[in-house]
């Protein structure tokens, strides 16, 4: 995909959610590249949830979504206890952009 049309998407997809009223967290599964070149995706996607953050209540790499991050506490405590295969697992092909 073109960068333009992953921005299109979020953009649209933030748009939805905002309209609903309803809180949500969208876990965003970009990939993370190969050793080589990193992921682009990923890229555009943290760069769009960067230029967004004062629309956006939290954003959390996939990376840094552990038990221990304050982060990840705050929003599980606002958005409940979900069992996620991901939580701890240090996967840096997702990003996780939480809405309310």
């Amino acid at each position: 995909m073109k960068s333009d049309d992953v921005e299109k998407i979020l953009d649209n997809e933030l748009q939805k959610v905002r309209m609903s009223g309803k809180q949500c967290i969208l876990k965003i599964v970009h990939g993370y590249g190969s050793k080589d070149k990193p992921g682009i995706l990923k890229e555009v996607v943290r760069n769009w949830a960067y230029s967004n953050r004062k629309r956006l209540s939290a954003v959390i790499p996939g990376e840094e979504y552990d038990i221990f991050d304050e982060k990840t506490i705050r929003i599980r405590k606002e958005y409940g206890q979900i069992s996620d295969p991901d939580l701890g697992s240090g996967n840096p092909g997702i990003t996780l952009i939480c809405i309310s």
